[in-house]
């Protein structure tokens, strides 16, 4: 596991639970939205944590914590992922996993295993619009697909998320993901607020009348949808 961060404890990242939260470089996507542009743009020459460390780090925090949040970069780029989760589990710890699903083969195993107790996985967009939200003129979006069937399915508990984009996401992209994942136990639209360490400059969040449009259009087809970062 090539960890790059370390939040020791937070109150936001994984819903009922005081939990830390850990950040593996790399990832197979390049969202302009992504605070965290480091881990995408310079895995390679970031400094690394030693697993060790963060294991003591749980060990000295049991019964004031009670779970860890994995997330990046992209975790399940990390053939290590697995064993690691064992080891925190073995320490008693829930453990919430962020994704963007490219890897539904370890999602799969990590559910097959109890070694994962949360999911949160990001829709970048609509199919017709996903290539360009992250960074490529065109992309396979087989892996994605079966990820978001896997979690349809109801094996595991989940989340969908979406960070809006005002650049991105009109009422017809909406639309076009509430078809997609119909049926979702949970779906979040966030808010983006820019920052120096977005990988793109000059996005901007979609305005709250729009989003309470958006909320309007998807629970049609998914009812528990919510807005995370909106004040409305």
């Amino acid at each position: 596991m090539k960890i790059s961060g370390l939040e020791k404890m937070s109150l936001v990242d994984f819903d009922g639970f005081v939990c830390a939260t850990i950040f593996t470089a790399g990832c197979n996507f390049k969202c302009g939205f992504c605070h965290n542009s480091p881990l995408v743009l310079h895995a390679n020459t970031l400094p690394e944590i030693n697993e060790q460390y963060i294991l003591d780090y749980l060990k000295k925090r049991q019964g004031i914590l009670d779970g860890l949040c994995i997330s990046g970069g992209e975790p399940t780029l990390n053939k290590d992922l697995p064993a690691f989760c064992e080891k925190v589990k073995n320490l008693g710890y829930k453990i919430k996993l962020d994704t963007n699903g490219t890897n539904p083969q370890m999602i799969k195993s990590l559910v097959d295993n109890e070694l994962c107790d949360y999911f949160a996985m990001d829709i970048k967009s609509d199919k017709k619009g996903y290539a360009k939200v992250i960074g490529f003129d065109e992309y396979d979006l087989s892996n994605v697909e079966k990820s978001v069937d896997y979690f349809l399915s109801g094996k595991t508990a989940y989340e969908f998320r979406t960070t809006l984009i005002k650049e991105h996401h009109t009422k017809e992209t909406i639309a076009n993901i509430g078809e997609w994942i119909k049926g979702a136990n949970k779906y979040f639209l966030q808010k983006f607020k820019d920052s120096e360490s977005c990988i793109q400059s000059h996005l901007s969040a979609v305005d709250e009348n729009l989003v309470l449009e958006f909320l309007d259009i998807l629970k049609k087809n998914i009812n528990n949808t919510y807005l995370r970062g909106y004040d409305i």
